[in-house]
């Protein structure tokens, strides 16, 4: 018996069979056993048009794929996809797809390094923001707790901080301008005092020191030289007010906008493995607040114990501007606080020689009792990172990426060490 010839067909087969197991997978998806049966029939249905003895015709393939693409594309909005699934995955061992793939990812990275030097001022900007609004948070969340809406709750710790911000200006900005005024008033006076010194006079006659020095003040080459002139006074201090209304604005916006952001993060992370990174998440952004309330404690202590210390020994003038000073110093870990004393003992030196001792013996002391007293209770509740990692955090944070380096060396390793504790630790024990 003679075979029949196949009658040829314009739609190819595979359009059929992938349009059919697009609307199997999307059938696997409905829990209803009865719609699983009417996939598979229609999965039938659609081999057979095309592979029955090899008669089916090229209307009926291209009318069965149709049908079947709607029906799929009907599933995949059914089950939240309204622009479809996903197609298939290219081969991964393609050597297209290799070759393409490692070009594509040395040009990203060379993109992304020229992209970070260049911004890196203003990501600067964001990462301090970021770490003062995890820093706020818990007290955000501490208002939140005792039925406040979260956003009066962060009107009000903004407001706090904002005023503490005028606070510290209205406090530091007029003694300071009065002395630096003074001391260029002054200036000639002082450079006649120097005269008296038998060294610097033997100094000036052979040299004439005190009279270059006088001329350089006088002509306001000092001035040009140390700030490059009024427009370069502008430009710094334009600078450093824009720098500090976009560090308020964005930690303003992060500490609003927190629980979404988190939220969107966690959201990136597979299902199965969600809940653990929530939780991980939640402990080290708690840790990275706790840091920042316990440095924040730690430099309200500085401050308080400078004010009481000054107004006893009768440097009253100063008492208030110099310990806002040391506390803000204070918060800069391991150099800070030499820093604000080094600034206070300055003035009292300036003052008087006794007042300048006096200042000298009691940071001398008071940094003892911060260093082994008051910073370890303090950051242990906070942070449980050992003295020792502390330190050497510290150095390798300032080191690195100078004061913003060092202030968020400290919390990130207390999240590094949370990390290696509750997933290194166990996977090593399992294996």
């Amino acid at each position: 018996m003679q075979q029949q010839p196949r009658v040829p067909v314009e739609l190819a087969p595979d359009d059929v069979l992938e349009a059919a197991a697009d609307v199997l997978d999307a059938r696997e998806k409905q829990r209803s056993s009865a719609a699983q049966n009417a996939g598979d029939t229609t999965v039938r249905d659609a081999v057979g048009a095309v592979t029955m003895n090899g008669a089916a015709d090229a209307a009926t393939a291209r009318e069965t794929a149709e049908r079947l693409r709607h029906e799929a594309a009907a599933l995949d909005a059914d089950d939240g996809l309204p622009f479809g699934r996903p197609g298939r995955p290219l081969r991964r061992g393609s050597p297209f797809l290799i070759g393409f793939t490692g070009a594509l990812g040395v040009l990203v990275a060379f993109g992304l390094t020229r992209a970070l030097v260049s911004a890196s001022s203003v990501l600067v900007l964001i990462v301090v923001s970021m770490f003062l609004a995890v820093g706020l948070n818990p007290s955000v969340v501490g208002l939140q707790r005792r039925g406040m809406r979260r956003g009066f709750a962060v009107t009000a710790v903004f407001l706090l901080v904002l005023l503490l911000f005028l606070v510290f200006g209205l406090a530091v900005a007029p003694p300071l301008a009065e002395q630096i005024a003074s001391f260029g008033a002054n200036l000639p006076d002082y450079l006649q005092q120097l005269q008296q010194n038998t060294t610097v006079s033997e100094l000036n006659e052979r040299y004439g020191l005190i009279e270059r020095a006088q001329a350089y003040i006088r002509s306001g080459d000092l001035a040009e030289q140390a700030f490059g002139g009024i427009v370069g006074v502008g430009r710094i201090i334009f600078g450093a007010a824009f720098s500090a209304l976009t560090v308020l604005i964005l930690t303003l916006y992060f500490l609003s906008s927190l629980p979404s952001i988190t939220a969107g993060a966690y959201s990136l992370v597979p299902r199965s493995r969600r809940t653990r990174i929530q939780l991980l998440g939640d402990e080290i952004l708690g840790r990275v607040g706790g840091y920042v309330s316990g440095a924040g404690i730690v430099a309200s202590c500085a401050g308080i114990s400078t004010f009481v210390f000054l107004e006893i020994i009768g440097l009253r003038e100063y008492a208030l501007a110099l310990a806002l000073l040391v506390a803000l110093f204070d918060l800069i870990p391991m150099i800070g606080a030499t820093l604000g004393a080094t600034v206070v003992t300055v003035v009292g030196l300036v003052d008087s020689l006794t007042i300048g001792v006096a200042c000298l013996i009691f940071f001398v002391v008071y940094q003892q009792v911060e260093n082994y007293l008051i910073y370890p209770r303090v950051m242990k509740r906070s942070v449980d990172v050992p003295p020792a990692l502390t330190v050497i955090a510290a150095l390798l944070g300032g080191a690195l990426f100078g004061v913003v380096g060092a202030l968020l060396a400290i919390p990130t390793a207390a999240s590094l060490l949370l990390i290696i504790r509750e997933v290194v630790v166990p996977r090593q024990e399992q294996s």
